[in-house]
């Protein structure tokens, strides 16, 4: 581990995250991620990346030691809904997490695809997420594309920055939810304290969720919900902004848990896409897993 002390001596204010970039000789990027994990702080205080540095201002900046790690094969079975040279769909179980971080190094989704794809995963974000075109949390289930070949990444993750790219979801969320459908459209950041979280906040990225009743049950509210952008815990920060926490959430949910459930009644239902090398438009619709159907018959009982 290294750390930087400085004393910020201009007298125009900077960025913290792009002096602590030049202080540290790292990128920018970077620093917004070790400010974002709180390991920058300004006069002993945690920051956010865009606070501007003032003359006499203490900054400190914990530069963790590299690690060393490569994610290996692991024969995990795999629900594979579609596979061809170029990309493959698989229905992610609840509780799996989708590539190795720190805590998560074996048992991931990613570990499963490389033994059952061997070398033939895109490159493009790295040795941690071979393939990984997008996420989802460990305690959603359902479709998550995988990319064979960069050219295929490229792809596919252009049509998710042009809004391209369909992602449907099914939800129970807590409560009554009046209108039969609407939209939130709210920018998502780190949450101000709770740095692990997110949040709905004023100097977020644009975030915009529609969602459909269902069914309405007892207690609850059994919605689709579609993604117009792909935010980090998006739904789920979107329906607790609502009033309507996700079902299970012990993260934006009350604090009495759904054990039952073990984490979020969240599901990526459908998948739909343009096809990289053919150009022809694809589809997958996932069945609900058990534990969602058997939360909605208690709820009706």
């Amino acid at each position: 581990m290294k750390v930087i002390e400085r004393v910020f001596e201009d007298v125009n204010s900077v960025r913290a995250d792009v002096y602590c970039a030049f202080a540290a000789d790292i990128s920018r990027s970077r620093a917004a991620a070790l400010i974002e994990q709180g390991g920058i702080t300004v006069n002993g205080r945690e920051i956010s990346k865009n606070v501007k540095l003032q003359a006499g201002d203490r900054v400190r900046i914990i530069l963790p030691d590299p690690v060393e790690y490569k994610a290996k094969a692991e024969n995990i079975p795999l629900d594979i809904v579609y596979e061809d040279d170029f990309l493959l769909v698989v229905n992610k179980p609840k509780g799996m997490v989708v590539h190795p971080a720190s805590g998560n190094y074996e048992g991931t989704l990613v570990n499963a695809l490389m033994y059952h794809c061997g070398s033939s995963l895109s490159g493009i974000n790295g040795i941690m997420r071979p393939g990984i075109v997008h996420r989802i949390d460990k305690n959603t289930s359902g479709l998550l594309m995988v990319a064979k070949n960069d050219f295929a990444h490229s792809s596919l993750a252009q049509q998710i920055k042009d809004h391209t790219f369909t992602r449907e979801y099914a939800s129970v969320v807590y409560g009554n939810v009046k209108e039969d459908s609407g939209t939130v459209d709210a920018p998502i950041g780190r949450h101000p304290v709770k740095r692990k979280q997110m949040a709905v906040t004023a100097g977020g990225r644009n975030a915009v969720t529609h969602y459909e009743v269902v069914e309405r049950l007892n207690g609850f509210t059994y919605l689709k919900l579609r993604l117009e952008t792909g935010r980090t815990h998006q739904i789920r920060v979107h329906m607790a902004y609502l009033g309507h926490p996700v079902a299970g959430d012990d993260v934006y949910g009350p604090k009495k848990v759904i054990s039952y459930l073990q984490g979020q009644c969240l599901h990526a239902k459908k998948l739909g896409f343009i096809h990289p090398k053919t150009g022809e438009y694809m589809e997958f619709d996932s069945e609900l897993p058990q534990y969602f159907r058997e939360f909605i018959e208690r709820c009706k009982n």
